[in-house]
């Protein structure tokens, strides 16, 4: 049937009436919201095995100050979501040890400080097999990897003790507006810490109880380093872009800044406790914490990195000024400001200083690494029993030096389900890094992480995860053959 000319007409009139109405609601209506591309998951709104895109963002589409006033109101939130996680797992009270303390007469927290389950003990633990311990649900949280302060953003986070020093001595604020560093400082290494040099053992501690920056490092060490070593320590302590401070308006640091220096977290070539994440991994919840690697007897290490394998010190050191530094971006690397390190005039001269760095003198120890009988007590000497026999320590930290240069996966993942907690997906460490233990008592906290803040925590942890069901004086024996190491 063909409409007459006046249907037409009033259908027209609707026509428009409907598309002005339309319209108007249009602009009346707020923009539909849309999640963050950079924390989806192909299988959805942060649920897939893997990310929309290995890249972070790189526009920088908001002013600095806009950005930075929305973070810090939402700092205080963040914190306390952390901090209730960390008074969950762990007793973080002051409880030093009697009779033996770190460098410079720093207090040493000592006993276990990860919390147990409601109703179990360490030796039911110790008695379950790891299915048992999985599917009650009973592997202790402290023992689960130790998530960033702020997970879903990352990057360095400095303590505080090394954020006012080198305010002071340098003029450089690493002040994080969105965060702080969250560990208390008692579960720390000494700061600032000593520093020992392989080729001058009669010096001792050259540092002098000082931090070692670029203010300073020229008179300390001119007349004791050789040129290559000395300009390897200037670079060291040069600063250079790094995601957070830098220049951009996309930094976490209030001004402009000149970027980090490795020994702000390497601080003295030992550590400081400072974190950030894995740069190695992506969705960004799989990535895993790292607690700064002390640079101390590098000269005997053939791998680098708690859990990368890298197979020079030079690898490392050019690897964390081009990658690590920059989360693993080398996007975001290009726009801060990456400083590519030439090998053979640079990262070379790096690592003839890193290579320099001693462990701390250990009187009780012979020429193999082993207590003398004459200087050790017995429980020290009982400790050593366990720690190469039941214990089952020794098959991997060898001595004299107490690492057998190799990675092992420790398969904890057998003892827990993975859960996303704080924007961290808890699950198995994979392969990591045998640690050196020489010098183990001044190099807390413990794991790659830091999730371990105590020797004794690390013993109840290994304790179960090697199924050695040590007796609780044979534990005490273990701490104490730890602490002379």
């Amino acid at each position: 049937m063909i409409a007459s000319s006046r249907q037409i007409g009033i259908i027209l009139l609707l026509g428009s009436l409907l598309l002005i109405f339309g319209d108007s609601a249009a602009q009346q209506a707020p923009p539909p919201a849309h999640p963050n591309p950079y924390l989806e998951g192909s299988e959805g709104y942060d649920q897939g095995p893997r990310g929309l895109t290995s890249y972070q963002p790189d526009a920088i589409d908001r002013p600095l100050a806009t950005r930075m006033a929305e973070e810090v109101a939402a700092k205080p939130a963040v914190e306390r979501e952390h901090q209730a996680l960390l008074d969950e797992r762990y007793d973080l009270s002051d409880h030093a040890a009697q009779g033996v303390t770190m460098e410079h007469g720093k207090p040493l927290q000592a006993g276990v400080r990860v919390k147990l389950p409601a109703g179990t003990s360490w030796e039911q633990l110790a008695a379950m097999t790891p299915d048992e311990i999985r599917e009650r649900g009973l592997w202790p949280k402290g023992f689960l990897p130790l998530p960033h302060p702020k997970h879903a953003t990352g990057g360095f986070v400095i303590p505080q003790n090394m954020i006012d020093l080198t305010k002071s001595q340098d003029g450089r604020d690493l002040t994080r507006f969105d965060i702080d560093f969250d560990l208390p400082e008692r579960f720390l290494a000494a700061f600032p810490p000593a520093m020992y040099l392989v080729q001058r053992p009669d010096l001792g501690d050259v540092s002098q109880g000082k931090l070692i920056s670029i203010s300073n490092y020229f008179e300390m060490f001119n007349g004791i380093l050789t040129p290559r070593q000395l300009e390897g320590l200037r670079l060291l302590v040069t600063p250079f872009p790094e995601q957070q401070f830098n220049a951009t308006d996309d930094r976490k640091s209030a001004l402009a800044s000149l970027g980090a220096t490795c020994f702000d977290c390497h601080a003295n070539g030992h550590q400081d406790g400072a974190t950030h994440l894995a740069p190695d991994a992506r969705p960004e919840w799989l990535r895993h914490r790292l607690k700064t690697v002390s640079l101390r007897g590098v000269d005997i290490q053939r791998l680098f990195g708690s859990q990368r394998a890298l197979k020079t010190v030079e690898d490392f050191t050019e690897f964390e000024q081009r990658t690590a530094y920059f989360d693993g971006d080398i996007v975001n690397a290009a726009k801060k400001g990456v400083n590519p390190l030439e090998r053979g005039s640079q990262v070379d001269f790096m690592a003839d200083f890193e290579e320099m760095l001693d462990f701390p003198p250990a009187p009780k120890l012979d020429v193999f690494g082993k207590l003398d009988p004459a200087k050790a007590s017995p429980a020290e000497m009982r400790g050593q029993n366990i720690f190469l026999g039941k214990g089952k320590c020794g098959s991997c930290h060898e001595a004299p030096y107490y690492t057998d240069n190799s990675m092992h996966d420790l398969k904890a993942e057998r003892f827990f389900k993975p859960e996303l907690v704080n924007s961290a997906m808890e699950v198995g460490d994979g392969n990591i890094k045998t640690f050196a233990l020489r010098g183990v008592k001044d190099n807390p906290p413990y794991m790659h992480d830091g999730r371990l803040l105590t020797l004794d925590d690390t013993i109840e942890f290994f304790n179960l995860i090697l199924t050695d069901k040590l007796t609780r004086q044979e534990k005490q024996d273990l701490v104490a053959f730890l602490r002379a190491l």
